[in-house]
């Protein structure tokens, strides 16, 4: 990476980056101080990224940095130069839910909506990692997260359902589908 004036951003530093966002090669100079979270949403279009508290507390903006959950909203752009990112909409394939996103709609987890897309990256760390959590486990891999609507039960249980999905499914099924770990 390097720093450089630009006339065109009012003489602020500058920094190339390029990574992956759900497997689309992206390469641009961005400011040093640019969000993650800003730079998918405005640069990306990946409106499934959601801003809540905006200091790592909710776990709305979460996506995944090299399959490991993360909290866009406190990382630079520029931190994951050369990375690949998933966002919610990258999980699904030709208009195809993901067997995460689809549990989430059978189990009415989905509530007003605005931190599911958060849940649902954290469900996809913690499946790839355990494909097949407890109880515990499962509040535990969601703990990062906050729903600030009626509760977690559906949550939990799309949790399970999405499980038992990926366990049942063959794996070639899912292996055309981003943020690896299936």
């Amino acid at each position: 990476m390097s720093s450089e004036s630009s006339s065109q951003s009012l003489d602020r530093p500058t920094e190339e980056l390029t990574l992956s966002v759900n497997g689309e090669t992206i390469s641009t100079t961005v400011e040093p101080r640019l969000k993650l979270s800003d730079f998918l949403r405005r640069e990306c279009g990946q409106r499934g990224v959601r801003v809540g508290c905006e200091h790592g507390v909710c776990g709305a903006c979460t996506v995944l940095v090299d399959g490991k959950s993360t909290k866009s909203c406190l990382t630079y752009a520029v931190q994951v130069d050369g990375a690949e990112v998933t966002t919610v909409e990258g999980l699904a394939t030709d208009g195809e839910l993901h067997p995460i996103q689809e549990a989430y709609h059978q189990e009415h987890a989905l509530q007003c909506g605005f931190c599911t897309s958060g849940f649902v990256m954290a469900t996809k760390e913690l499946l790839d990692r355990n494909p097949d959590p407890d109880k515990g486990e499962v509040k535990e891999g969601l703990a990062d997260n906050i729903c600030r609507c009626t509760g977690y039960q559906n949550i939990y249980k799309a949790v399970d359902r999405a499980a038992d999905e990926l366990m049942e499914a063959p794996s070639d099924d899912l292996s055309d589908r981003t943020g690896g770990g299936e």
